[in-house]
């Protein structure tokens, strides 16, 4: 892996972060919720309660910021970015995706829920869940290159 330093800008990743960040104080402060996606989308799947609203509305934002970000690019995002590309074949993406699945329900929560939110808030819970799933993380980019070398 190289980076492009010719076209790195560490600015996109701040304002990124800090829109993140944000974004999670806002939803804790207005509705002391914490912004954990598996747990957002697990309740859209869920039966209709009162969340419903929010839960909906924090789904179709994360939908549409990419889209509003691509349309008021300075310049408007060349078409050769949007481009999208699939390394493996859909057997392993459904594989790797199910077992995502069961590693987030597993933790009783995902990355966002844990690592933007948990460690915030200094839970040890959370500390765990993210070492874990960045080793985990580690491991398997170590053995796809380097053991069974692809």
């Amino acid at each position: 892996m190289s980076i492009d330093w010719t076209h790195f800008s560490p600015w996109s990743a701040l304002i990124g972060g800090a829109l993140i960040g944000l974004a999670a104080s806002l939803l804790l402060l207005a509705n002391g919720r914490i912004a954990g996606i598996s747990g957002i989308l697990s309740g859209l799947l869920g039966p209709a309660d009162s969340n419903r609203r929010w839960q909906t509305s924090f789904v179709l934002g994360l939908l549409a910021a990419p889209t509003l970000w691509a349309l008021a690019a300075p310049g408007g995002l060349p078409v050769s970015r949007l481009a999208v590309s699939r390394p493996a074949d859909w057997a392993v993406l459904c594989v790797g995706g199910l077992l995502v699945g069961f590693g987030t329900r597993l933790a009783n929560g995902c990355t966002s829920g844990h690592g933007v939110c948990g460690l915030a808030r200094l839970s040890r819970r959370s500390l765990a869940a993210v070492l874990v799933f960045m080793a985990s993380g580690f491991a398997t980019v170590f053995l796809a290159r380097h053991a069974l070398g692809n």
